[in-house]
């Protein structure tokens, strides 16, 4: 869910190497100019491109676990993978070097993996290159596609746990850039709260990074000066705000991953990716031969509403009574048939958005540019 962001590549890219995909890029024989099989079909090695570490207790974890769980679904695949590959044309390098090793199906994990990951696509038609969170413009190539979960569903009910728990009615954001998947969430994060608790507000500070600790740990800082006792987050690596909230006695929101081992007094909920079924999935589709035409050699999103949900609720902390479980349950099963942004939602002009009686689709949904009415700060320029 990544933005471009280009920091110290070669370093990074060294870096990535070293997690098992070591060795020069080679030309591959079955590129544009020879005929190829079905994408993916028979594949006996599997590659895994992550934006991050594997153990920063957030989105590149939750994928990294999701790789293992593809690693025992098929022993007889190799699972090569990489950390800390940079969203530019270092990625597209990782991935050709995992190709030259075999590797028939391409997993690239982070939103901004995805130009690199069309390129790869284009060069090597007998390669199923799957895409994590963007969105393909146009019509796909026959081995391409991205996936994702309705991510905003679990925040909307983790919203509710935060409304619920707020004493100050000042609930406090931190987030990495101001793509759609980013402020879905704050939106959600802040009508869930509101559909229990209708004084709360939600407080952003941005920090232009997916994991940079330093502003992350300035960021709460800034939230709790101005009165917030609930805090959540969209960044990759979720630790510093979890710990900097759990010490300063406040409650954490989670995402990406259950993190409520580090804060075992102040954790509410929150939501974690799932990835294993649906990764598994993905390559037993390639493997077969169907890649190309199926649900997956598109833009697949899935949600409450249309199947299982890779993004899951976390486990409850110790401060959420079973009131507030009963109506996070209630919730959960209204959104099998509703949204968290059915109308009327307003944005912070007051402006009606999304009509009332309008259950927006998920296409729309993740098109929103604003944010809701009750969610303080302003957008930077992108």
């Amino acid at each position: 869910m990544r933005k471009l962001v280009i920091i110290g590549a070669a370093a990074l890219l060294a870096a990535a190497c070293s997690a098992n995909t070591a060795g020069t890029t080679q030309a591959d024989p079955s590129g544009p100019g020879a005929a190829s099989a079905a994408p993916g079909k028979d594949a006996t090695a599997v590659g895994f491109i992550f934006v991050g570490p594997k153990d920063d207790y957030g989105y590149n974890q939750a994928a990294y676990q999701g790789s293992q769980e593809v690693a025992k679904a098929f022993p007889d695949v190799k699972v090569l993978t990489a950390e800390n590959v940079p969203e530019d044309d270092n990625a597209a390098r990782v991935m050709n070097s995992m190709i030259a090793k075999g590797a028939k199906i391409i997993f690239a994990t982070s939103y901004g993996h995805l130009d690199a990951a069309l390129k790869v696509a284009a060069e090597h038609p007998d390669v199923a290159v799957v895409q994590q969170g963007n969105l393909i413009t146009g019509t796909p190539p026959k081995n391409a596609g991205t996936f994702f979960g309705t991510v905003y569903e679990p925040v909307y009910l983790a919203g509710i746990a935060a409304g619920k728990a707020t004493k100050t009615n000042k609930l406090g954001y931190v987030y990495a850039f101001p793509i759609s998947q980013t402020l879905d969430n704050i939106d959600a994060f802040q009508l869930g709260a509101r559909s229990v608790n209708p004084k709360v507000q939600t407080y952003t500070v941005n920090t232009s990074s997916w994991c940079d600790p330093a502003k992350q740990a300035e960021a709460v800082a800034n939230l709790l000066k101005q009165g917030v006792d609930v805090i959540s987050q969209h960044q990759d690596c979720t630790a510093t705000v979890i710990k900097a909230t759990e010490a300063a006695g406040k409650y954490t929101v989670g995402y990406h991953a259950d993190a409520s081992s580090i804060a075992p007094k102040g954790w509410l909920t929150g939501s974690q990716w799932n990835w294993g079924p649906l990764y598994t999935d993905i390559v037993k589709t390639a493997r077969s031969g169907g890649f190309t035409g199926s649900k997956y050699n598109g833009n697949f999103r899935v949600g409450y509403k249309t199947g299982e949900n890779p993004f899951v609720q976390s486990p409850y902390g110790p401060a959420v009574d079973d009131e507030t479980k009963a109506q996070i349950e209630k919730a959960r099963e209204e959104l099998t048939k509703s949204s968290p942004f059915a109308g009327p939602v307003l944005d912070q002009k007051g402006e009606v958005r999304i009509p009332e009686g309008t259950i927006p689709d998920y296409e729309t949904i993740e098109k929103i540019d604003y944010f809701v009415d009750g969610v303080v700060g302003t957008l930077p320029k992108s």
